[in-house]
């Protein structure tokens, strides 16, 4: 059965992520490894998520020229990841050669290609922000515009705010993860466009990122079988 339930490991070290995966890991689909644990662990937390038999989404998203994102992407697929991110705003060519990489390297090792999810305007992101840094627009129709030249280059998938979800299902059939779920009650913290999780599944969400409604909460596990029992 298809789990769309992604936990953010948005933990500074490895003893919080671990632990976490120990609670979680019979009742999440995958678990989101970021920068910031990335940068303080480097791959040995993603081969130890990936040991305890759990999905990893490396979310580090790579944003350079083609050939330096086209090597990592290759070294993201050979540790064996499911899904990685990258920045739409790097361009055609360098979203294709990072779809070519995955697949390359995956038929190599023999393994299921991870999914290249293209980011388009950071949740954290308004219309004043997207101004502030010189595009004219608002976040919708930036995203949009992304996610078509990403489409067109060939990615699989997309990470995008929930609501821009309906838009993006009625114009492409790929995977949509989705950050930015909250419950009804939650603090926004630093995202501004945000949803619930069932409404996400239902504006047309493949997968939903949860990080601090269950990592922070004194139950997690119960936390995480809450936000599933929700959207079921």
């Amino acid at each position: 059965m298809h789990n769309p339930l992604i936990v953010a490991l948005d933990v500074p070290g490895r003893e919080q992520a671990i632990r976490l995966v120990e609670k979680l890991a019979p009742v999440v689909g995958l678990f989101k490894i970021g920068s910031e644990l990335f940068t303080s662990e480097g791959p040995s937390i993603v081969k130890e998520v990936l040991s305890s038999g759990s999905k990893v989404f490396l979310d580090l998203k790579y944003y350079d020229i083609p050939a330096t994102v086209s090597n990592a992407v290759a070294a993201a697929t050979r540790l064996g990841v499911s899904m990685l991110t990258i920045h739409t705003s790097g361009g055609s060519k360098m979203m294709k050669e990072a779809e070519a990489s995955a697949i390359a390297t995956a038929n190599q090792k023999n393994i299921q290609p991870p999914i290249v999810l293209g980011v388009t305007v950071l949740t954290s992101m308004a219309a004043e922000d997207l101004d502030e840094i010189g595009i004219n627009s608002t976040p919708q129709r930036q995203v949009l515009r992304l996610a078509k030249l990403a489409v067109n280059s060939g990615l699989r998938g997309l990470v995008c705010s929930p609501l821009e979800l309906e838009m993006l299902r009625y114009e492409f059939q790929i995977t949509l993860v989705t950050p930015g779920i909250r419950s009804a009650d939650d603090s926004k913290n630093d995202q501004k466009r945000t949803m619930t999780a069932q409404e996400a599944i239902r504006a047309g969400a493949n997968y939903i990122v949860v990080g601090r409604p269950i990592c922070a909460a004194p139950d997690p596990r119960s936390a995480a079988e809450r936000i599933l029992d929700s959207i079921r």
